[in-house]
């Protein structure tokens, strides 16, 4: 009878073992992060209403690939009236010129007019500047993140059209605590886990906070430097398998000591 409560007892203990065992793993969510990027925006010099959009929202564009236009008339005007400009100049400086050949007119009078030729030269190669940028082209080769303006709406200066992210410029954001910091370092390849995601996925961290964040107030004692977290961001081995604002789990990779390496 003793043997037998001694079997079983052996036995609910190895159940129990494994049930542990079991629990501690699923209490190991590794360090909550989530997906970003730095956008590319593009934008018009100036004010204007976008009369083409030539993308959408998830299309792969190339560097130099026409994305909008944005009206021009305001800039068209300014164009003619220098061209015009510079056309009085043009002859003002042949008459000059002519002159000053033959003696019947003063250096003054043609050095003014060589000045006054070169002006009209400079405002009229600014007008075909800013006519030009009445269109926006890729400056970076990637995938159309989001479309601020479309086609007929009014857009500020300097405010975006759209916004390009380039697959490098992905990275993952999460925050460790004081405790695991010291067994993070740059360049340490970490595991990425998420929602229907492939297994295989890692990153590379390149940034390390230097300082903590907190809720305050701040009082170093040991209970409080267990709320200090430090931002860690990473780049992905695999951007495409990824999308921006996604939620992640980052786990560390066990480091090979030193010995093994050898």
């Amino acid at each position: 009878m003793r043997s037998s409560r001694a079997i079983f007892r052996f036995a609910l203990a190895v159940v129990l073992a494994t049930v542990l065992a079991a629990c501690n793993e699923k209490r190991d969510p590794g360090f909550q992060g989530w997906v970003e990027a730095d956008m590319i925006f593009v934008s018009p010099d100036e004010a204007g209403r976008v009369t083409k959009l030539n993308v959408r929202e998830g299309d792969e564009v190339k560097v130099g690939d026409h994305l909008y236009s944005v009206d021009d008339d305001l800039q068209l005007a300014d164009l003619n009236q220098n061209k015009a400009t510079l056309a009085n100049a043009q002859q003002t400086y042949d008459r000059a010129a002519s002159l000053n050949k033959t003696g019947s007119g003063t250096q003054a009078n043609l050095d003014s007019a060589v000045s006054a030729l070169r002006v009209a030269q400079a405002r009229v190669a600014t007008s075909e500047t800013r006519m030009a940028r009445r269109k926006g082209f890729a400056p970076v080769a990637g995938t159309i993140q989001q479309i601020y303006f479309r086609e007929g709406e009014m857009v500020a200066a300097q405010r975006p059209v759209l916004s390009i992210m380039p697959p490098g410029n992905m990275k993952l954001r999460f925050f460790v605590p004081e405790a695991e910091l010291p067994k993070l370092a740059i360049g340490d390849t970490v595991r990425i886990a998420c929602d229907n995601c492939a297994a295989d996925l890692t990153a590379k961290i390149y940034f390390i906070a230097t300082s903590a964040e907190y809720t305050p107030p701040v009082i170093y004692s040991l209970d409080e430097r267990n709320k200090l977290v430090y931002l860690i961001q990473a780049r992905p081995s695999r951007p495409d398998a990824l999308r921006v604002g996604q939620p992640i789990d980052v786990h560390l990779n066990p480091k090979t000591p030193v010995a093994d390496k050898r």
